[in-house]
């Protein structure tokens, strides 16, 4: 399902946003909160793209591709909603990655509150959350001002410290607490 919000247009992915999925993940600046690092190869933004593409089909909903109304045609980021996995927790996750070009412009916020609208109206979904690193203040501020709240740690990736949580119900979406 395409979504549009007042800047930006959120379109489902598909397989040839490929090279525009290593674009943006393959940055080193884009990845520079990233423990993991930036993609290191087209093979694995292939990858990546096939368990996106399978988590659409399988559930429904997933990641977009995020263009700016004004340049429909040009790929700024990528975002979405999933259901993520962890040792003993599952959380509906609301996660994105936009370009350099793309930062500072409130776009992040403004896809983040869509996305949530989304989840909460369309999909009917109890709860969304987000993982964000300790020291990723820009995100966390993204977060915050989509109606996150920090609600706890969980360690997101193998032998670094554990990541922030933030999540926020539908109830709270509902009272207008975002």
């Amino acid at each position: 399902m395409q979504l549009t919000s007042e800047r930006l247009i959120l379109r489902p992915i598909r397989a040839s946003d490929l090279d525009d999925l290593f674009r943006i993940y393959g940055d080193p600046a884009t990845n520079q909160f990233n423990p993991a690092g930036p993609y290191p190869d087209k093979h694995y933004a292939e990858s990546v793209l096939t368990a996106w593409l399978t988590h659409w089909h399988k559930n429904g909903f997933g990641c977009w591709a995020i263009t700016s109304i004004d340049s429909p045609d040009k790929i700024i980021g990528f975002g979405g909603l999933s259901i993520r996995n962890f040792k003993n927790l599952t959380i509906n996750n609301l996660g994105y990655r936009f370009a350099t070009e793309a930062w500072g412009k409130g776009l992040a916020t403004e896809f983040s509150r869509r996305a949530i609208q989304f989840g909460f109206e369309n999909l009917r979904l109890k709860h969304i959350s987000a993982t964000v690193r300790e020291n990723h203040l820009a995100s966390q501020s993204v977060l915050i001002k989509s109606g996150l709240r920090l609600s706890g740690k969980v360690n997101d990736v193998p032998n670094v410290p554990a990541s922030l949580m933030f999540t926020i119900s539908a109830e709270e979406y509902r009272t207008g607490l975002n």
